[in-house]
């Protein structure tokens, strides 16, 4: 998402170094904006009639008192972004009966086999039971593929190596799970021919009759994810679509527009490479971070989920920190993935006034001090007040690091205890109540 990140900051420059907005600036703007979009990989006639409706609302609505005409326009630039991307609110996954089955579908190299894993990861972290079935006997790689991201997420696995029927595949697999929350069915994406992979697609459909059919689309395909959608739903209704690579191209925007354009609900979106790094897809909170808004919403939904065991939470309130506690924290932290990302997360001038030296070395602090924690005893981890000389060489030597490193993490521990109080006091104003 970055790049697209990037594109539209240029567009959003542009137009804050405005001073008064006349009909020849209007003018100007307009085909920067559909520069913009064009690059995006926004199909054309969206982009002009997304043009259109943003330069006629600038010329017919009057911005709030106090509020510049230029500041107006970025504000009709996202509301008409939101409507373009679907404008809906996002679609929480709520199964109606046990198990849900969840078909996915995707042409060779959309990331669906992986989005299957990320899936599974998602909706484990919800509290749901999650069985993988493999159902491709077309790519040799798939079978092992979705088994070690299986094992590696901690979810059953079920796939025949050499099977050759892949909808008796997908039923056996279907039944074999029939006792967990959900079951997600992998498909092929690739065969003999087009026709071929959508017989197959609609036949698995029609023997596991699933819950849900969610497509997986590239986003590097931009504007081209019509097409792909269209494809499909000319033989299996389409309930939800998964936007991988969110993170790896500027042409994400044409992708997602493009899908909405179709009618089909884009749910998910991948935004990186690791297993935790699928999103629930909200339009409003996407085109804000896309302009720089930031999403502290999301940020502290982030926070949430790591920290929501509610004896960390008790014991930072309580003052009581101990390197224990500590250890918890810096384990939430690097759950929340790579720190550039968190950081995205925040509005513009926030993050700003971050640098990505800041960012790398942060990310270096927290591995290191996990490492030396992990060095640690439990009876030192509980009482910090026994690490003398002698314990801190130990835990250095264990950790690979100098002792110098194990004192400066103690005298960062023992700052983070100082304001404990206040850290909590802040979480809880941010959190939504359970």
């Amino acid at each position: 998402m970055k790049a697209l990140t990037e594109v539209f900051s240029k567009l959003i420059e542009k137009i804050r170094g405005v001073e008064y907005i006349d009909d020849a600036t209007l003018q100007e703007l307009s085909r920067e904006i559909q520069r913009t979009l064009l690059k995006a990989d926004v199909p054309l006639d969206l982009v002009k009639t997304f043009t259109e409706n943003a330069v006629r609302r600038i010329r017919e609505e009057k911005p709030p008192a106090g509020i510049p005409p230029r500041e107006y326009l970025i504000y009709i630039l996202y509301d008409e972004l939101v409507k373009l991307l679907g404008g809906e609110q996002p679609a929480e996954f709520k199964p109606a009966k046990k198990p849900h089955v969840i078909l996915l579908l995707g042409v060779e190299g959309s990331g669906k086999t992986t989005t299957a894993a990320k899936l599974a990861k998602y909706l484990i972290k919800r509290g749901y039971k999650v069985g993988l079935v493999e159902t491709d006997t077309i790519r040799p790689a798939a079978f092992d593929q979705l088994r070690q991201l299986a094992e590696k997420i901690g979810v059953p696995f079920y796939g025949e190596r050499d099977g050759r029927e892949a909808v008796e595949i997908a039923k056996r697999g279907v039944q074999n799970f029939k006792n967990l929350d959900v079951v997600i069915v992998d498909t092929a994406g690739r065969h003999r021919n087009e026709e071929a992979l959508l017989q197959e697609v609609k036949a698995i459909h029609d023997a596991v009759k699933p819950d849900e059919v969610m497509l997986v689309i590239d986003a590097t395909v931009g504007k081209l994810a019509a097409a792909q959608a269209e494809a499909f739903m000319k033989y299996l209704p389409i309930h939800s679509v998964v936007i991988t690579k969110m993170d790896s191209t500027a042409r994400g925007g044409g992708a997602l527009a493009a899908v909405a354009k179709t009618g089909a609900r884009v749910k998910l979106i991948g935004v990186g490479e690791d297993v935790d790094e699928l999103e629930l897809f909200n339009p409003k909170k996407f085109v804000a971070r896309v302009l720089g808004m930031g999403d502290l919403d999301a940020l502290v939904e982030k926070i949430k989920v790591v920290f929501e065991e509610e004896e960390v939470l008790q014991e930072i309130e309580s003052g009581k920190l101990d390197l224990l506690t500590f250890k918890k924290q810096i384990d939430g932290l690097l759950k929340l993935g790579p720190l550039s990302k968190v950081f995205q997360l925040l509005p513009g001038g926030m993050a700003a006034k971050i640098s990505e030296e800041q960012i790398e070395l942060s990310q270096k602090n927290l591995k290191k001090w996990k490492a030396i924690l992990s060095s640690m005893t439990t009876e030192e981890l509980k009482n910090p007040e026994i690490l003398n000389a002698s314990r801190i060489r130990r835990i250095a030597l264990g950790a690979g690091v100098s002792p110098k490193d194990v004192k400066e993490m103690l005298t960062v521990y023992e700052n983070l205890k100082k304001m404990s109080k206040t850290l909590k006091r802040q979480l809880r104003m941010r959190m939504p109540t359970r």
